[in-house]
């Protein structure tokens, strides 16, 4: 493995790498810097997790000049949540050169945006229409980048930016870098290459480097009435630290969400018809630790980058493998093992195995879990937190009370009683979920390339108002029909 000191990086950078706890650079990382800071533009394909924003940003930041109060490096990305972690983790690199990063994105206000730009960002990051907005009012100074990148490019090609990134690279000096990521690449992305780019080198991470390498994959088999008692008893075995459930339509993320809360598990949703401050006190909420289980769709998780998640849940598998890999790929990251869990009916177990053959691995099969075994996994939990108190030795108080206790019941009563008070009774308060069709392998060999282009292009301008906001008429007509993002 390459350390990050070997590939030359000014010690400003090096410090702020060390803060974060980086020593080693991920291959995107390790084979795009140096293309990077030769100043060569980089066509790199990779999924999000792979450290793609240190790959771009180290680059980036080391050709910033401080004392110029200017934006001199643009970052595009497709959805707010991504712009916001981009900017983040550019502002973590940059601290210690004293940069200043701005997102912008729809759905803050854009008065507020105007001041921030008028007070000299060096790096901003953005998503296309909201972008689009600040250089046509010209309310944003771009004649300073020399860089500039596109995150997750086929994610925009999905949600029908492809338009808006053409005219913001044209917008932008001819005399630049530029740097574009993406999961994969249709020919609208390789056309972009060829005619907004300068000769890119290509990086590419192999498919088990960017995927499923330290992810346990699993599966169980069940009926789709059974599935929701099977989720809660896993839950209750796994005691995950954080947790994803994914569910195909906003429906099903409500539906689960109430149904986790019934039984006493700390979870919230998110979805689509949100509004954009509700959806960002969830997220904050479950990387604070303060809920333990987030569900969500494939559109509110897609660019989420939170670190800690040890368990996904792939409640409904989705219709297409690449959303597969990329709902797994929220655990595992960091270098640390993760478990995806996919609960299949019995008419969605030929979509499995494609998802197995188009993704090179293969998922474990696994029994769905009973209430005995939930309820024993709950009492384990309680067996350990009273070996925790029995190591620390600090009882000498509680000795003469205990000893009264033993005159008067025998060992293992008083053990059983402690036990009890410990371990967590689930509420088995009965949830009934609506149901969903079945994934067909059928439908998505033949309509997985015009589903993808619809459900992002036109259900995003669909559901959304200029404002970021759930149409009300949409809205009403798509829950009757059940929503697909």
């Amino acid at each position: 493995m390459t350390t990050f000191q070997s590939l030359g990086i000014s010690q400003p950078i090096m410090k702020a790498l060390e803060k974060m706890g980086f020593e080693e650079a991920t291959p995107i990382q390790e084979q795009t810097i140096p293309l990077g800071l030769e100043g060569k533009d980089v066509i790199g394909q990779a999924q999000t997790g792979t450290g793609k924003t240190a790959a771009f940003g180290i680059p980036m930041i080391e050709k910033i000049d401080k004392k110029t109060r200017k934006v001199q490096g643009l970052v595009v990305a497709p959805t707010r949540e991504l712009a916001i972690q981009v900017a983040e983790e550019l502002h973590r690199l940059g601290k210690f050169k004293g940069l200043r990063t701005l997102p912008i994105y729809g759905g803050q206000q854009m008065d507020r945006q105007i001041r921030g730009l008028k007070e000299g960002p060096h790096i901003v990051v953005a998503t296309p229409g909201r972008l689009l907005d600040h250089i046509r009012r010209k309310s944003i100074n771009i004649s300073e980048v020399h860089t500039a990148v596109l995150d997750e490019a086929d994610e925009m090609l999905n949600m029908g930016f492809i338009d808006d990134i053409r005219d913001i690279l044209k917008a932008i000096p001819e005399e630049r870098q530029t740097l574009l990521f993406s999961a994969t690449m249709p020919k609208e992305i390789r056309n972009i290459a060829t005619t907004l780019m300068r000769d890119p080198a290509e990086v590419k991470v192999k498919s088990k480097e960017m995927t499923v390498s330290n992810i346990d994959q699993n599966f169980i088999e069940v009926h789709e009435k059974q599935k929701f008692d099977a989720l809660t008893n896993l839950l209750d075995i796994h005691v995950p630290e954080l947790a994803i459930i994914f569910g195909r339509t906003k429906k099903r993320v409500d539906e689960l969400t109430e149904g986790l809360q019934a039984r006493g598990f700390r979870a919230e949703g998110i979805h689509g018809d949100l509004t954009q401050g509700k959806r960002m006190n969830v997220l904050k909420k479950f990387k604070n630790g303060r809920i333990e289980i987030l569900v969500a769709t494939d559109v509110a998780a897609r660019g989420l980058d939170i670190s800690g998640v040890s368990h996904v849940y792939n409640f409904d598998i989705p219709q297409d493998p690449e959303s597969y890999v990329h709902r797994i790929g929220r655990t595992g990251r960091a270098g640390k093992t993760g478990v995806a869990i996919s609960f299949i009916t019995p008419r969605e177990i030929p979509h499995l195995h494609l998802i197995e053959k188009v993704t090179k691995s293969k998922m474990k099969r696994m029994q769905a879990p009973s209430m005995d075994e939930a309820r024993r996994g709950q009492q384990q939990i309680a067996v350990e937190k009273l070996l925790r108190t029995i190591s620390k030795a600090q009882l000498e108080d509680y000795r003469e009370t205990a000893t009264e206790l033993l005159d008067e019941h025998d060992s293992v009563t008083v053990v059983a009683a402690a036990l009890k008070m410990m371990t967590k009774e689930r509420r088995q308060t009965p949830v009934t979920l609506s149901s969903v069709q079945p994934v067909s392998v059928k439908r998505t060999k033949n309509n997985n390339d015009n589903r993808k282009n619809y459900r992002g292009k036109n259900d995003y301008k669909r559901n959304f108002s200029r404002k970021g906001k759930p149409q009300g008429r949409n809205r009403k007509f798509q829950n009757k029909r059940g929503s697909k993002s």
